[in-house]
């Protein structure tokens, strides 16, 4: 035996015990067949000795429907050297077809190619703190945290010299085509699409499900014809009726060299949400050309307002929130003014966006410490200095602006009474119970809580009957639709009821007119707020007194 023979024999020993350490059965193969295995072959692969899988196709070793599958995990190791966890059905014994991760290893040789499969019957789908979860289905990387795993393996690639861009799969129709294949057979579809596009990426991981039916791919040139024409392939030969439609596209993401990770991810994160979001009938191509810009485009306004932010580049405008028992202003509500960004850009839009790259919790603080230094400066021996900031419902579920919040109030013991919270439901709250465990430490601490936007979305219900507050501001396109409708007031009247037995107040906004202010009256609600009493101003004194107040300082002598 040569030294070189030893040395292959040995590196050969090597992958099979650490296979061994990971792995119920492993497996050697050469040219596509089994020249060596190991461990519970018997329950795995019903056969009476290792010995007699020796000469085995690989493809045998797993169910009919997963066979393509194997196959895709041989192109993967031949591309990429090594695979991941893809799962597969393992041919087991009798009726038994136990479910197997695998893990490969490729050994290059002057003798040829050599294929290491470890399979593990124990499953696991990775979501750890460091980690991005996988859909168990087609074992692609689920959407949460999938843009930052992307952007640090891109900015890794484009640093060693290789060049890497982000793929767009649509395959329209996929739900329909569920519906009619049943759980087990779509999940074969899916395993063996899953295993496709990873094999498909540049490092044979970087895959992920963006939305139903909608793919994100890290890739290095793809061959989107091609790419197309394999997963119609796949798609074809069950879906007879021929209703599922394939497109790829490509997204240019530029220079990522000289963009932060975090700024990157977060652009990613931009641009997978609006593709994400197309309904209906698109063009990828025409979607993908406009998301090249756009990534671009989106890095540059998450560093535009990082600076704003920092800077604090931007104004606190107050709106008076009134009292329709005394016809007294209760507090104001805090609003922001980006002056320098020009008169025609919506602060609701750059609100917007910080919530959708997953910025607004660092504006919210910001805004709250300049709310913070605002009444710092006011006299206090007036209850009329009380201003409510706006916190979204993703900023309460981040540490550092929770970490934040409550050093600003410990260091400003004098602001209880005089701060107020408005958490609104613009970014949906996932985990209500820690969202209510932030609320209450702020009431504990002495400060209200209000719910903002309420009757906005479908949760709202399911959010008042969970997180207790002191307030809650019907929104103010539930108050004018409440209007224009013949059940409007008897369900309005029925929301006030309700919130009143809970021993929560009632906000009404957008009372414009003297009429819709007669209406929410009539309808039991305990505070208004509308251009009728006054728009947004970035001057106090704006609202002393405060407009049309003799409308309801009249009511209440």
């Amino acid at each position: 035996m040569t030294a070189v023979d030893r040395g292959l024999r040995l590196e050969r020993d090597r992958f099979r015990a650490f296979a061994f350490t990971w792995a119920d059965l492993v497996i050697e193969a050469s040219d596509g067949v089994v020249v060596f295995a190991g461990g519970a072959t018997g329950p795995l692969l019903g056969c009476e000795s290792a010995a007699d899988l020796v000469g085995v196709a690989l493809t045998d070793l797993v169910v009919p429907q997963d066979r393509r599958q194997i196959e895709e995990v041989a192109q993967l190791l031949l591309r990429h050297g090594r695979v991941g966890e893809v799962t597969v059905r393992l041919r087991g014994h009798g009726q038994v077809r136990p479910k197997a991760l695998i893990t490969g290893h490729c050994l290059q040789s002057d003798k040829g190619t050599t294929v290491f499969l470890a399979f593990r019957t124990k499953l696991r789908i990775p979501g750890g703190a460091n980690e991005v979860a996988r859909d168990e289905a087609s074992g692609l990387y689920a959407a949460d945290g999938f843009h930052a795993l992307a952007a640090a393996r891109l900015q890794a690639l484009r640093k060693s010299g290789q060049q890497a861009d982000l793929t767009l799969v649509s395959v329209g129709g996929l739900d329909r085509l569920g519906d009619r294949l049943g759980s087990d057979a779509m999940g074969d579809v899916m395993a063996t699409l899953g295993t496709l596009l990873r094999a498909r990426s540049v490092d044979g991981e970087t895959a992920a499900q963006v939305e139903s039916g909608k793919f994100g791919v890290l890739s290095s040139g793809a061959d989107l014809a091609l790419l197309e024409k394999e997963i119609g392939e796949l798609i074809s030969t069950v879906d007879t009726e021929g209703t599922v439609q394939v497109s790829a596209a490509n997204v240019g993401i530029g220079d990522a060299n000289g963009i932060a990770e975090e700024d990157l991810a977060k652009g990613l994160l931009y641009t997978l949400q609006k593709f994400g979001s197309a309904e209906g009938s698109f063009n990828l191509q025409s979607l993908a050309e406009n998301m090249t810009s756009l990534v671009d485009k989106t890095v540059q306004q998450i560093q535009s307002f990082k600076g704003l932010v920092t800077g604090g580049l931007f104004e606190v405008a107050l709106q008076p929130v009134i009292s329709l028992r005394s016809g007294d202003i209760h507090h104001f509500e805090a609003l922001c003014r980006f002056k320098s960004l020009g008169r025609d850009v919506s602060p609701y839009k750059v609100i917007n966006f910080a919530e959708e790259t997953g910025l607004i919790h660092e504006f919210d603080l910001s805004m709250a410490r300049k709310v913070m230094h605002w009444l710092s400066r006011q006299p206090r021996n007036n209850d009329m200095y009380r201003v409510a900031v706006n916190v979204s419902g993703f900023s309460i579920s981040q540490p550092h602006y929770v970490d934040g919040i409550f050093e600003l109030l410990r260091v400003n013991p004098w602001a209880e009474g005089r701060l107020m919270f408005e958490i609104t439901e613009s970014s949906r709250m996932s985990d209500l119970d820690s969202a209510n465990a932030f609320i209450q430490r702020l009431r504990l601490a002495g400060y209200e809580v209000c719910l903002d936007d309420f009757g906005a979305g479908a949760a709202s219900f399911q959010y008042l009957s969970t997180l207790e507050v002191d307030v809650v501001k019907l929104d103010g396109s539930a108050v004018k639709s409440a209007q224009k409708v013949a059940k409007g007031r008897a369900f309005l009247s029925a929301l006030t009821e309700l919130c009143r037995r809970l021993s929560v107040d009632t906000v009404a906004e957008m009372v414009d007119t003297p009429e819709s202010l007669q209406f929410v009256k009539d309808c039991g609600c305990d505070f208004v707020q509308g251009w009728l009493f006054g728009k947004p101003s970035v001057e106090v004194k704006d609202f002393v007194p405060y407009p049309n107040s003799d409308l309801l300082k009249r009511r209440a002598r």
